[in-house]
């Protein structure tokens, strides 16, 4: 679509909600009740109903020549009411404005929709997503205008820079302090299919844009197929602002009190002005220390009040206590590294509470925790989290900074791993293609080290008993870094398996010991490691193939296709053919390997390291993993457990099968350790 630089002067008077800000129609026409109508309609109700969740979404719908896609993104600052309301504003006034037409894109204030008869949602090229620019009329003082195209370009950078680092949602709102009267107030958002990359590229061209065609103006926007930029000088956006600039300026004419200030000549110092200078110096050396004084007392009397706020329990070990008091923090710091645990900083939230984004006085970026009310994980668990994360340095594990209890507040502050968990890109259609298969070879084998470590090569021996994809987060380079060790078990350096009565984790990765007796051990996280293997291949979940009539799951369904011969048609379909069939195969045979029933027979990680880096080592043929259908021990055994979500425990069933929805799986989400 050709590019738009019709620059429209305006004051920027409010549109009704039902009047669209700018639209765009295509040239080509469809015919009613045709195919392509019939799967517009389709794919618009998809739209409608699948942003609700996240302010986005995208779709496509039919077969080509009558396939249809479409995309549509609510702004970064609105309610789901909103949101709704908006879109459906959007997707009437489209089918009334571009009737009849393939191609459509139409921007509100709060939301935006797409589609098209083109693809446009792969590959796109952001470099040419501006589509229209608009100015105020009124400018800028000569005077100050210098100054305001520099801190408007400095707040559009910084922007910009925030949103790709908030990649839940590339998103940002901010202010600068640009006169005594006057800030400038600014927004950055793209579209949420796109990489940090992608995004970050498509702002810098936007504000290119910007900073040549909107020179001057008292408030301006760039509307993009792929990202929207837009500042004034008021506050159009909700909530507070997750970015603010300091002002700098210096006064540009002498102050008024300066300016009509006498020229005073003063007496020739007497005694009685000695006495005062003297006076002066005293007060000079004993004001500071009094200052101080009061300061240090302040500062004692807070922190012995936070101690005995916190009730600590006392520990045997006086290395352990020491480790826990360093990594308490305060609950004002963290308050205002989250702009007080604001709905702009929430990162993601589940059945724990939820995840917020924050900035440290320091420069470190991390994710703040906030565990719910109805959580009942007390100050013990928090302990013992922390206790095992602080003696963990690896690149494949996340960093625990440390804690928080405090005001019946209770935090966990874990360094900030931009990309989220394997699962919200593994399991999506469009964002699963940013991970090739050597990408995900690497992912596979970045796991497998931090496992390793875990549980052979750190001082400690650790089993971290809920493993899985969503546990799974990925730095800005997509390498894995194994997180949440609420669930993680100490082993003694000669101890070899455990029992528990209270059996946690996430049905689906946990081993058929486990589940059916409590024995647990480090086979057990190579169970789970063996069913996120084959999740990361196949690009389905585990949950994800549960059928009352076919019994399937995960297993079953890759044991059938290793059988039949065909296990090639298993693999993702987003890695098309890019990849070597051997590796893919021997991966999979691994993956096979590590979900035996019998876990004397899975390897150790040790030994699934080896596998995965020499080829010229051959494989054991693997049996048939645990919970195939027809053959498990946990199906056919006396007691088949369903889970509780409401009680966080079990219950006994006699039912042979388990059928639940993917948000009941999950007891470490829902429910407290």
């Amino acid at each position: 679509m050709a590019l738009l630089l019709l620059i429209l002067l305006s004051l920027f008077a409010s549109p009704s909600a039902a009047d669209p800000f700018y639209y765009i129609c295509g040239s080509e026409n469809f015919i009613r009740n045709s195919n392509y109508s019939s799967n517009l309609n389709h794919l618009i109700s998809t739209l409608s109903s699948n942003a609700l969740a996240t302010g986005f979404a995208t779709s496509s719908t039919g077969i080509v020549p009558d396939r249809v896609y479409g995309l549509t993104l609510c702004r970064g600052d609105t309610d789901i009411a909103t949101c709704r309301s908006c879109i459906s504003t959007a997707i009437s006034n489209t089918q009334q404005l571009c009737s009849n037409k393939k191609e459509a894109t139409i921007w509100y204030d709060y939301c935006q929709l797409r589609y098209s008869n083109q693809d446009f949602l792969f590959r796109p090229d952001v470099t040419t997503s501006v589509q229209q620019l608009f100015v105020n009329s009124q400018n800028v003082s000569a005077d100050r205008l210098q100054r305001f195209e520099n801190l408007n370009t400095e707040l559009m950078g910084n922007l910009s820079a925030l949103a790709v680092r908030n990649t839940s949602r590339l998103f940002a709102t901010g202010e600068a302090a640009f006169t005594d009267a006057d800030n400038i107030y600014g927004l950055v958002q793209c579209t949420l299919d796109l990489s940090v990359g992608e995004c970050q590229t498509c702002l810098q061209h936007t504000v290119d844009f910007s900073k040549i065609y909107l020179q001057g103006g008292k408030g301006g926007r760039a509307l993009g197929m792929w990202c929207n930029i837009r500042y004034e000088f008021y506050k159009f956006y909700n909530g507070r602002p997750m970015l603010q600039l300091p002002s700098d300026q210096s006064p540009s004419s002498p102050s008024p009190t300066n300016a009509s200030k006498p020229n005073v000549t003063h007496p020739p110092a007497d005694l009685s002005h000695g006495g005062s200078n003297i006076v002066r110096t005293i007060m000079l050396i004993t004001l500071p220390l009094l200052v101080a004084l009061v300061l240090i007392t302040t500062a004692c009397l807070y922190f012995r009040r936070r101690r005995s706020k916190m009730k600590i329990p006392r520990e045997d070990n006086p290395e352990q206590l020491i480790n826990v008091e360093s990594l308490f923090f305060d609950l004002s710091t963290l308050e205002v590294a989250t702009s007080n645990f604001s709905e702009h900083n929430k990162l993601g939230e589940g059945g724990f509470g939820s995840v917020y984004l924050g900035l440290l006085p320091d420069g470190r970026e991390i994710a703040v925790k906030r565990l719910s009310t109805r959580s009942r994980q007390g100050i013990n668990e928090l302990k013992n989290e922390m206790i095992l994360v602080a003696k963990l340095q690896h690149k494949n594990l996340v960093r625990l900074y440390g804690v928080c209890v405090e005001d019946q507040e209770k935090l966990l502050v874990y360094e900030y791993v931009p990309n989220k968990s394997l699962d919200t890109i593994l399991f999506d259609p469009i964002k699963s293609k940013l991970l090739g298969w050597g990408k995900r070879y690497e992912i596979i084998e970045g796991i497998v080290r931090g496992l390793l470590y875990l549980h052979e090569d750190s001082q400690l021996k650790i089993i971290h008993r809920d493993l899985k994809a969503s546990n799974i987060l990925l730095d800005a380079d997509m390498n894995p870094k194994i997180s949440d060790f609420g669930l993680a078990r100490l082993f003694g350096v000669d101890e070899t398996h455990q029992m528990t009565n209270c059996v946690v984790g996430t049905y689906g990765y946990m081993s058929p010991e486990y589940l059916k007796h409590g024995h647990f051990s480090i086979k057990s996280d190579v169970f789970s490691f063996g069913v996120l293997i084959l999740e990361i291949i196949t690009g389905r979940s585990r949950d994800g193939f549960f059928d009352d009539e076919l019994c399937k799951n995960l297993l079953s369904y890759v044991w059938e296709n290793w059988n039949k011969g065909t296990i090639l048609e298993i693999v993702d379909p987003a890695l098309g053919k890019l990849f070597q069939n051997s590796e893919v195969i021997r991966s999979i045979q691994i993956g096979l390997l590590c979900v035996q029933d019998d876990p004397a027979q899975r390897p150790s990680m040790t030994e699934v390291l080896v596998m995965l880096n020499s080829y010229s080592m051959s494989l054991k043929a693997p049996s048939s993993p645990a919970f195939f259908v027809g053959r498990s021990s946990i199906n056919n055994g006396p007691l088949s457990r369903d889970f509780d979500i409401h009680g966080g425990g079990t219950r006994k069933s006699s039912r042979k099968f388990m059928s639940m929805s993917p948000n009941q799986v999950s007891i470490s989400e829902l429910e407290s350790r």
